[in-house]
């Protein structure tokens, strides 16, 4: 053996090369409507069907990975059904949990899914499943695993909609004896109308729960009826004892989604009212941390999305203002910038090539960096997936091809 090759070899021991495909990183991701997983930096196909559908989900410890499959419905009522997966990473075995459910989720400590299916909130311990609630519309699991936060929707009477509410119930830790009808405790009830000043809506369902860092605080979206939630929604916040309500702005669901920040209780969202068809404009970056509101998006422009990278630090995706326009090859293509939201020191931290965007910023724990999509518009099915330092540099493509990603969480 040579010396050259010795030496190499001795200091591949002493100073091992740490690459951005950490072999500690591990991620589900959708690519041509297949859930494929990326582990030990390698991808590997798990389903064949093409018709795997929204972003796929970890359990607490790692090793199994919900997602959801569309299939033909049993029922002639129905053309089509949500039925819920698990893949067993260690097996490496796939298993249906339920024919038909919508809105799967983990609970916080344990491997157990809660599902909603035509307003009846169940739980899987991947096993077999049980009955918790009906007239379910929104739910999240409590912090401690304990038991839900649940939504019913309002209903149309002669006079008019009612308005939704909110109920707590607890389960036991077996789920067994649980009362179906009932069970609950009132947590709090939206008045018919909400708002801000003049611009109201009829509080018809409130949905996307998500607690704050130190659980003080609820977030959730109240939305009129189905057309009209397309147009103008109110982000909300009440605290946990449900006694302190305030409505913070008008969201749609068309951009990103509020995020609290990672270990502060304080809330970015895209406030502002109108479907993307009406113009990629009024789409302002907001940060609220109690009491005091701030926004970010400079006069002329329009955030699409973003996430948090520290309590203090945000990546968004932002574009032009711009009419909308039939014709994709017209529409703003964004770039992504960096704030410091304590000193309002924004950065361009991406060029994107002519003709390409950088869409949907996240941030990796894992990885300490930042990914993105690259794509031609908002509705490009086959883009790249991209990653940098959170400061733009060592920016690199990744993998082809991706539609969703969700990487399992480190510490």
């Amino acid at each position: 053996m040579s010396g050259i090759l010795i030496l190499a070899i001795t200091l591949s021991f002493l100073f091992p090369i740490t690459t951005f495909g950490a072999s500690g990183v591990k991620a589900g991701f959708i690519r041509d409507g297949n859930l494929w997983i990326l582990l030990n930096n390698e991808e590997k196909q798990i389903t064949t069907t093409g018709k795997v559908f929204s972003k796929p989900k970890w359990s607490p410890d790692g090793k199994w990975l919900l997602y959801q499959n569309a299939a033909p419905s049993e029922f002639p009522d129905k053309e089509e059904q949500s039925e819920v997966w698990v893949y067993d990473i260690e097996t490496k075995e796939t298993k249906k949990i339920f024919y038909d459910g919508f809105s799967p989720t983990w609970a916080p400590h344990k491997n157990v899914i809660a599902f909603n299916q035509l307003g009846t909130l169940n739980i899987s311990d991947l096993k077999q499943f049980y009955n918790i609630a009906t007239g379910v519309h929104g739910y999240i699991w409590l912090p401690d695993g304990s038991g839900f936060l649940l939504s019913s929707g309002g209903v149309l009477r002669p006079d008019g909609w009612t308005s939704a509410i909110l109920f707590t119930k607890k389960v036991n830790d077996h789920y067994k004896d649980i009362v179906l009808f009932g069970g609950v405790d009132r947590f709090f009830t939206l008045q018919r109308e909400i708002g801000i000043n003049e611009n109201k809506i009829i509080a018809v369902y409130a949905s996307n729960f998500a607690y704050s860092p130190s659980n003080q605080w609820i977030s959730f979206i109240v939305s009129p009826t189905a057309s009209w939630s397309m147009d103008s929604n109110m982000l909300c916040i009440i605290s946990k004892e449900g006694k302190n309500f305030e409505v913070l702005d008008e969201v749609v669901f068309e951009v990103g989604e509020p995020k609290w920040a990672p270990s502060s209780d304080t809330i970015a969202f895209i406030a502002g009212g109108g479907r993307i068809v009406f113009g990629f404009k009024n789409k302002d970056l907001k940060i609220r941390e109690m009491p005091v509101t701030g926004a970010f998006t400079p006069p002329n422009y329009a955030d699409l999305d973003f996430d948090w990278i520290t309590d203090h630090l945000i990546v968004t995706s932002r574009i032009e203002e711009k009419e909308w326009s039939n014709d994709f090859s017209e529409h703003p293509l964004p770039s992504l910038y960096s704030i410091n939201i304590e000193t309002n020191k924004q950065v361009k931290v991406t060029k994107p090539p002519k003709e390409y965007g950088d869409y949907e910023p996240h941030y990796v724990k894992s990885l300490d960096k930042h990914i993105w999509f690259r794509g031609k518009s908002l509705t490009d099915h086959h883009r790249a997936l991209w990653r940098a330092r959170t400061d733009g540099t060592g920016a690199e493509k990744w993998m082809d091809n991706v539609d969703e990603i969700e990487f399992y969480p480190s510490d």
